[in-house]
């Protein structure tokens, strides 16, 4: 049996639960849907609730644990010998019942599955969604042939599937309760266990495009985030191999020039986020403020490298 795990926190899921939860009965190999509710509000709270019934579980957390947690906690609650994690953002670009046929023919092939995200083709009407948008189709949208020339360097949580006594053993890492690189940490522990991960085109749409300040504040947590696990990961060169900021730092590093990009990042970063927060804000743009504020993290962190190592 498979078992659908959606964790959301203040999102509206109705839409993906029911199509899921009807074409379910025409696919049997999908046993049970997992909401997993991370403490949103009593009004969320309330819908998810009626989403459920025989196929349909709600397990809710009282308070927000975070992105990981909630996740491992589905993992626990879940019966099935295969999860699918979906992420509560996600739209299915044709059947739901299309979707789910589509990853039993790989059921045999390994024991992660990764599929696709794609982003409309069309731009967001609101050109405040510009940016995510633009980084979306140019760098997420990617066929599955691609992404398995570098599998744990493309691995993402957004929409995957693996094996549950798999997962029981790696899990995510919990310490990480701000937004950001959960699934970049999983992927390099798969790598260093010499876990095979199989990228497919079973694929899921990106629906919930943040405005650019939003996405702009994500890109801060997660590049902190990033900086942290630098220090805490057991294998610099393994993890580094796994992202490409990392190595792109690395470069800059060699040079001797991280000084440089963060001094940039120190004295034009307000310019830089307003230019971001625009609807003609450039990905070279975005590379630069990514990289210079990595280099800003690394320099913080470099100073008071205490973290324990995973």
């Amino acid at each position: 049996m498979i078992s659908i795990l959606i964790p959301v926190y203040n999102y509206d899921i109705a839409l993906l639960v029911s199509s899921l939860r009807e074409a379910m009965e025409k696919v049997p190999e999908f046993g049970e849907l997992l909401i997993g509710d991370d403490g949103s509000s009593p009004e969320f709270g309330s819908r998810y609730q009626l989403l459920v019934n025989g196929h349909v579980r709600l397990i809710a957390s009282e308070k927000n644990i975070g992105r990981a947690a909630i996740r491992n906690r589905l993992a626990a609650e879940a019966r099935g010998d295969y999860l699918l994690f979906i992420d509560a953002d996600a739209m299915i670009p044709a059947t739901a019942e299309a979707y789910l046929r589509s990853w039993l023919q790989y059921l045999n092939a390994g024991p992660v599955l990764c599929g696709s995200i794609m982003y409309p083709v069309l731009p967001p009407a609101d050109p405040d969604k510009m940016l995510r948008w633009k980084y979306g189709r140019k760098r997420e949208q990617r066929r599955a042939a691609e992404r398995n020339k570098h599998p744990h360097a493309s691995f993402s949580g957004f929409n995957f599937m693996i094996l549950r006594e798999l997962f029981m053993k790696i899990r995510f890492n919990e310490e990480l309760r701000q937004y950001g690189h959960e699934d970049t940490l999983l992927g390099y522990q798969m790598k260093k266990a010499g876990i095979g991960i199989l990228h497919v085109d079973s694929a899921l749409i990106h629906d919930g495009v943040e405005a650019n300040s939003e996405y702009i504040s994500k890109i801060k947590q997660g590049i902190e985030n990033l900086s942290i696990l630098c220090d805490k990961v057991t294998d610099f060169n393994s993890f580094s191999a796994t992202v490409r900021l990392v190595r792109t730092y690395n470069r800059i590093s060699w040079l001797g020039i991280q000084g440089l990009f963060a001094a940039i990042y120190i004295r034009y970063r307000e310019r830089m986020e307003i230019a971001l927060d625009s609807s003609r804000a450039s990905l070279l743009l975005l590379w630069l403020f990514r990289i210079s504020l990595f280099s800003t993290y690394r320099a913080i962190h470099g100073r008071r490298n205490i973290l324990p190592v995973l």
